[in-house]
């Protein structure tokens, strides 16, 4: 999934993501079997060693790819799909200290942007973007791209998105900058209109 990568060796060696994943892995399993202490020692050594936080507690499928993980934090009682992206900075937390269910859910095929936080026990759906620095708290239907504070669904498909498309979360429509653009050209026409009236 990173276009970066020259060889499954140099992925290995120096990728932090990967790194984390299998320490994940490995407390992960120990948790299964219920072994007390060592799997949030586990990956509290990961976090200190790749800057990336995976709860053992967490449920991660298969094909994950953190890229440029720093300050990435998976919760507890997450859920996440098959081929997922997170970006640097990707939070999926919980809203409060409320027990059981309180971690998102991610499906398949999911891209995070940098820096976005999804909280709470919600529901992401397949083929789902998420924007740089949106912050998700409602679930969001398959196919969705979203963007934002709080996160809004800009766009539905009903179509699969290209695969060549996942990686690419910056091209992502602004409402909100699409809305001061709709402002200014009612401020230029409202200007002309006093001008025309000034000369009369």
């Amino acid at each position: 999934m990173d276009p970066a990568a020259t060889s499954k060796i140099e992925v290995i060696l120096t990728y932090a993501g990967f790194h984390a994943l299998l320490f994940y892995r490995v407390a992960h399993w120990l948790l299964k079997k219920r072994i007390p202490f060592i799997p949030r020692a586990l990956s509290q050594l990961a976090r200190f060693i790749t800057g990336i936080e995976i709860h053992p507690g967490a449920t991660i499928g298969s094909g994950m790819f953190i890229d440029h993980g720093m300050g990435v934090v998976i919760g507890e009682t997450s859920e996440i799909g098959d081929n997922v992206t997170l970006f640097q900075g990707v939070t999926l937390g919980g809203t409060g200290k409320q027990r059981g269910k309180r971690h998102p859910t991610l499906g398949n095929h999911v891209v995070v942007g940098a820096g976005a936080k999804v909280l709470g026990p919600i529901k992401i759906g397949d083929y789902v973007k998420i924007g740089a620095n949106s912050v998700v708290l409602q679930d969001v239907p398959d196919h969705s791209t979203v963007v934002g504070i709080p996160g809004k669904i800009v766009r539905i498909k009903d179509e699969r998105v290209p695969d060549e498309a996942l990686l690419d979360h910056i091209h992502i429509p602004d409402p909100i900058a699409d809305r001061f653009i709709d402002l200014q050209v009612q401020i230029d026409a409202l200007k002309r209109d006093i001008e025309e009236m000034r000369k009369r």
